[in-house]
């Protein structure tokens, strides 16, 4: 396991029933790294367990004057410090390997897992608790991966230490063997206080971040409204509170510190004064004495893994948990589809596209407008027709397309068959061209989908906000998210992102809501000569769109409630005028009465010629 080897061609499938089985999975999938990091901390460690013995044996010489076993000594220090030093340094570089190793798979998993979830991803969990897993939850997680050899490394060179003092100098040896214990297990008890104290401030910075990320995306409406001061009011509130949650768990593991700190200490008198009890009364030497001090003093080192394992597990332990949340969403929280469905096959080119939910139907190579008077609803559709259902709709029967359920193919193979475009898609920053670079048929240029999206205006801006020596408007930057250019301009750009793909299908998601009237009549236009003989659905209520499309589908309380042309709609059907002209039910009687007056004086004339 080298770093040069991330990212993996395939990270694995992680198994998030929890955040300690999630872990346990990362420790199996480095078993290799866990043995090396081991390895090279046993002999560290080892080192560190021999210095004692070595300087008591150092101390015997003395006192005996004798100068070959002094020379001994001499050379068994230069060994053990060659020992120490290599042992710490690999120790060093193999344990930093197994934290970035585990840290890097989580990141892969997660960005594998917001890809194969799309839009759907932040409808079922809170952005801010996205962002918190991929950033600081990883670099926990990788803490205690890289934590746990170091830590079965120091508790081998606490009982080699315990072992050998007890053939070294037994009577002192019984009392270490039985403090070590003690000393390592009394910060026990505190363990489960200072976890529930993490977790909940685990919980409130989660909560910190997201409504921080929720202000930022939606800062310049928040300044339009006068509502920015009371956000951030807000936000300075749940910071406090991050902060207080913060200050009572560092009191608590700072009297786990001072335990550590305290118990060994108390143990370390105790062995100096019992030693030298021994000494006095001629039953133990010197150097056993020196010796059983040094091994003391030297076991505070690798007893402060033991402290360090325990707040590694406290801290991973609810970002594990967060990332297998995230790690354990599906497509479809539905229950398993049959093995037909399963084991779908590609559907032949020229089908249909039927949603058994609503009953809606969108025939293949034409093109479908779809009117709901529920925005909410509309989006919910939108997510269904591309095979992505959300949890309020995942149980309902899968969305066919050519006979063949959406549900069953995989991923890619769905997304290739169906676009589904939602009414907020997201720019990415870098050049034009970048923007443009997605999987394609090849068929459409990005010049011809910029010129169906109405994108004239959009290129110009672009070509006058770059540096001098850009001359073509493809190499000109977008800023993040798009945001130097207006809501219509990057709904436009988008849109023709979208066309360009080619899909056999393409589902669009209000996409003209940020543009002017006379712009939406040549994008209506410039869709439907671009998508001629492709199927495509457009989920509108305005009557530029609809009036272009081949056929207009109402949708009312999740169901086909009419089919037709605009024009057949508009007169024919109440529900549908009243939601495309947002007719009020006083205007639709009023409008009902003055064309029965109409039909009326009509008659009248027509008796009277």
């Amino acid at each position: 396991m080298q770093i040069s080897d991330l990212p993996y061609p395939d990270p694995g499938v992680p198994d998030a029933r929890s955040g300690p089985r999630f872990l346990l999975w990362l420790g199996r999938g480095q078993l290799g790294g866990q043995v090396k990091s081991l390895a090279w901390g046993l002999v560290h460690f080892s080192g560190v367990a021999g210095l004692p013995y070595v300087v008591g044996m150092g101390v015997g010489a003395v006192v005996d004057r004798d100068s070959g076993r002094l020379l001994l000594v001499g050379g068994l220090l230069v060994l053990l410090g060659v020992a120490i030093a290599l042992g710490d340094s690999m120790l060093h570089r193999t344990a930093v390997t197994n934290w970035i190793t585990a840290a890097a798979r989580v990141q892969q998993l997660l960005a594998r897992k917001t890809a194969e979830l799309g839009s759907a991803l932040t409808r079922r969990v809170a952005a801010g608790e996205v962002v918190a897993v991929s950033t600081g939850d990883v670099e926990k997680i990788g803490w205690f991966v890289e934590a746990v050899s170091r830590f079965l490394a120091a508790l081998f060179a606490v009982v080699l230490i315990c072992v050998g003092l007890l053939f070294h100098a037994p009577e002192l040896g019984v009392v270490v063997a039985i403090g070590v214990p003690l000393v390592a297990l009394a910060a026990l008890p505190l363990l489960p206080r200072a976890t529930q104290r993490a977790d909940v401030q685990r919980e409130k910075a989660g909560k910190a971040t997201e409504l921080a990320s929720d202000t930022v995306a939606g800062l310049r409406v928040l300044r339009g409204i006068g509502g920015e001061e009371l956000f951030l009011g807000r936000y300075r509130e749940a910071s406090q509170e991050v902060r207080k949650a913060a200050v009572r768990s560092a009191r608590m593991w700072a009297l786990i510190s001072a335990i550590q700190v305290l118990l060994p200490g108390a143990l370390l008198i105790t062995v100096v004064w019992y030693g030298a009890t021994l000494v006095g009364d001629g039953r133990t030497g010197v150097g056993e004495l020196v010796a059983a001090f040094s091994a003391v003093a030297t076991m505070l080192y690798p007893l402060r893994h033991f402290e360090e394992l325990a707040m590694a597990y406290s801290f991973s332990r609810p970002s594990a948990q967060r990332a297998a949340r995230v790690l354990s969403l599906t497509r479809t929280d539905a229950a398993e589809r049959p093995a037909a469905a399963v084991a779908a096959k590609v559907p032949p080119p020229g089908g249909d596209l039927y949603d058994p939910e609503t009953g809606l139907l969108a025939p293949a190579g034409r093109f479908t407008a779809v009117v709901c008077g529920d925005p909410d609803l509309a989006g919910r559709l939108a997510e269904r027709l591309g095979g992505h259902p959300t949890d309020a709709a995942a149980d309902g029967p899968p969305v066919l397309l050519g006979g063949v359920a959406l549900d069953g193919l995989d991923l890619d193979t769905a997304r290739r068959l169906v676009l589904v475009q939602d009414k907020d898609p997201v720019l990415l920053s870098g050049t034009l061209r970048e923007l443009f670079a997605v999987p394609s048929s090849g068929t459409v240029e990005a010049g011809a989908a910029l010129a169906a999206a109405q994108c004239a205006d959009v290129l110009e801006a672009l070509l006058q906000s770059a540096p001098d020596g850009v001359e073509d408007p493809m190499d000109a930057r977008i800023t993040e998210r798009g945001r130097s250019l207006s809501g219509g301009q990057r709904q436009r750009l988008a849109l023709a992102r979208s066309l360009v793909t080619d899909p056999e299908v393409l589902v669009l998601d209000e996409p003209t809501s940020a543009v002017d009237s006379h712009t939406e009549a040549r994008i209506a236009e410039g869709i439907a000569a671009l998508r001629a003989g492709r199927t495509t659905v457009v989920l509108a209520s305005s009557p530029l769109l609809l009036d272009r499309a081949d056929r207009v589908v109402l949708v009312h309380a999740g169901a086909v409630a009419a089919a037709g042309t605009h024009r057949e709609l508009l007169h024919g059907e109440p529900l549908y005028r009243a939601v495309v002209t947002r007719e009020t039910e006083d205007e639709q009687r009023l409008a009902r009465a003055e064309l029965a007056e109409l039909e009326e004086a009509l008659t009248e004339i027509e008796e009277s010629a």
